[in-house]
């Protein structure tokens, strides 16, 4: 199990292999579909990002609201595929690298690959065990998609795994 504070240096990603399993800790941001759509319209358009993108990590979930005596209510990962038109762009721009569950297009790979990112994969169905690693999270963008916003989290000992390494290693491959 390697530990892992965000945000990742280079040699760190290089060092990581499909199949490592890690303990991230530090700053990720949230953002599903509705999200990245309006994301791009503020690219498109010339417009800074609500959060700076440059070494950034993006978690595909939704948190919900959290329940009494906590942070942070349940965090699971949504399916990543849903996110393969939107990645490359965003990896291309600086993005260190995303969470989610599921394979990744092929595109998307190579986008990891050209950029020296890491994707990592989120256990589907633990979404109350990710949600107690978050410390503190706080809504940065689009407060009006609920689930959907962007929230800025800050997590400790986030598990997860290596499911696809900067050389194209995969976990869906072998």
């Amino acid at each position: 199990m390697k530990r892992l504070q965000l945000p990742l240096k280079k040699e760190e990603i290089e060092g990581l292999k499909a199949g490592d399993a890690v303990l991230l800790s530090g700053t990720i941001y949230t953002a599903r579909d509705c999200a990245h759509k309006r994301m791009f319209e503020l690219l498109d358009e010339g417009k800074p990002l609500p959060f700076p993108l440059k070494g950034a990590m993006i978690y595909y979930a939704g948190p919900c609201p959290a329940p009494e005596g906590k942070v942070c209510g349940s965090c699971g990962p949504t399916t990543s595929a849903r996110m393969n038109t939107f990645a490359p762009r965003l990896l291309d721009l600086g993005l260190a690298g995303m969470i989610g569950k599921g394979e990744m297009s092929e595109e998307t790979v190579q986008a990891i690959e050209r950029n020296k990112a890491v994707y990592f994969a989120a256990i589907g169905g633990a979404g109350a065990t990710y949600g107690n690693a978050v410390k503190s999270f706080e809504c940065v963008a689009f407060p009006d998609l609920l689930s959907e916003a962007v929230y800025r989290l800050e997590v400790e000992d986030f598990p997860l795994v290596v499911a696809t390494d900067c050389l194209g290693g995969s976990v869906y491959k072998r």
